[in-house]
């Protein structure tokens, strides 16, 4: 095997290969077990596969680890993975705990470890990369880092301190949502929450909206107000309403009045909707211009990179003013379309008028069948004046069609029948 030390943060991310140079997966986390004399043996890797599917790979299949990438006998067992009592996640349990040099030094965080080769087949813990407390009071100073052996340092007991996520976050930095969502929630409850308060609250919010809805309400129950709020004004604004509306209903009032106010206004808007209309499915955040407006400066919004594909793809022409509900609805500019005119084309000249909008009652099946039918990705939605309160995408209605367990289940089991939930209206 090439390679004879390897440092594990290094690892996450790293493409597994067959013999025959077949993509397999992805690491996502390395598999330790603790002996009494000797530093702890790693048993395997923890590789994505697709489907979402994180599965155990022995490390006595594993015949080379090199340039970033992982080859493997071939042999791989698809069974989800489940963790065993005595085994430690590297990645998601080991970095980030509080450690003690034996010499009486002081104390460390371990931001790193490396794994190193044994024997044939055969892998262990060979060194600790650990980072010091800092001396200085400067918020930009940072303590020294050093490399300490197993016999170096022993773990601190602690139980009322948490553990740092710092370094485990920063692994997580290029993961898309879905996968930082199915990440999170394969971490053991106590560390899955140290994490969620240390990410950004954009990442916990797009992370809660690849989630089911009851790890939603057992995440966002652990959040303070404050920081529960925070998270839901990141949120689009109809999973935030579906969220809300598995709350108590006491606390969801409470969290919409923590929420920026025009924020929360959309939230309760949707609210009054049923779940199984345009209104309940509907995001309240499209891209909308006036007729007046150019090619160059549609194309110019939609090309902002935190806006979600399916709302990219069209511009909404009104009458001002231009946020919802807007003036009168006119029509809409498909982007493909834009791309055809020039820069300084005016999109009340080219808008597509042929497409009747929906009205926020129409119902999911109807919504369905538009978007079918004209192979769209997104339908406009007014009130009965004709004014646009939002937009239907294909996403919203396949989250509506899929079964409710559709984002954990396996490919082997039965498919769970849709049955839609009654969404409480938070009055204000």
């Amino acid at each position: 095997m090439s390679g004879s030390r390897v440092f594990v943060a290094r690892l996450a991310g790293c493409t597994v290969f067959d013999p025959a140079g077949d993509r397999v997966g992805k690491v996502r986390d390395v598999l330790v077990v603790y002996r009494k004399n000797d530093p702890p043996r790693v048993v395997g890797l923890i590789v994505e596969i697709p489907g979402k599917r994180r599965v155990f790979v022995s490390i006595g299949r594993v015949t080379s680890i090199a340039s970033g990438q992982i080859i493997t006998t071939g042999l791989i067992n698809v069974r989800r993975f489940e963790q065993r009592g005595g085994e430690v996640r590297v990645i998601a349990e080991l970095l980030g705990r509080k450690v003690l040099f034996v010499d009486g030094s002081g104390e460390a965080t371990i931001e790193d470890v490396a794994i190193e080769e044994v024997g044939p087949g055969a892998w262990a813990v060979s060194q600790y990369f650990v980072r010091r407390p800092k001396l200085s009071p400067s918020p930009f100073a940072k303590g020294t880092t050093t490399f300490a052996t197993w016999r170096e340092i022993r773990e601190k007991q602690t139980g009322s301190e948490a553990q740092s996520a710092e370094q485990l976050i920063a692994t997580y930095s290029d993961l898309k949502p879905a996968d930082l969502a199915n990440t999170l929630l394969d971490l053991p409850q106590d560390r899955m929450i140290e994490v969620v308060e240390e990410l950004p609250d954009d990442r916990v919010a797009d992370a809660l909206e690849e989630m089911p809805e009851t790890d939603q309400v057992s995440i966002l129950t652990q959040l303070g107000d404050e920081r529960a709020a925070d998270v839901l004004d990141q949120m689009q604004p109809d999973d935030a309403a579906d969220l809300i509306a598995q709350l108590p209903l006491e606390r969801g009032e409470h969290l919409l009045e923590l929420m920026e106010p025009e924020e929360a206004e959309d939230v309760r808007m949707l609210l009054a909707f049923a779940p199984d209309t345009a209104g309940g499915l509907m995001t309240t955040e499209p891209v909308i211009l006036s007729a007046d407006s150019t090619v160059a400066e549609a194309l110019a919004l939609i090309r902002r990179p935190e806006l979600p594909p399916a709302l990219g793809a069209a511009v909404c022409v009104t009458l001002p003013p231009y946020e919802p509900p807007t003036g009168r609805y006119l029509g809409i500019v498909h982007f493909q379309r834009m791309l055809r005119y020039p820069p300084h084309e005016r999109l009340g000249a080219i808008m597509d008028q042929s497409l009747d909008p929906v009205t926020a009652k129409a119902s999911a099946a109807e919504v369905s069948r538009i978007l079918a039918s004209y192979d769209l990705v997104s339908v406009p939605v007014v009130d009965d004046t004709h004014r646009l309160v939002g937009v239907v995408t294909i996403d919203d209605v396949l989250d509506y069609l899929l079964p409710e367990d559709w984002r954990s289940q396996n490919d082997d089991e039965p498919v769970t029948t849709h049955k839609p939930q009654g969404r409480r209206a938070v009055r204000g």
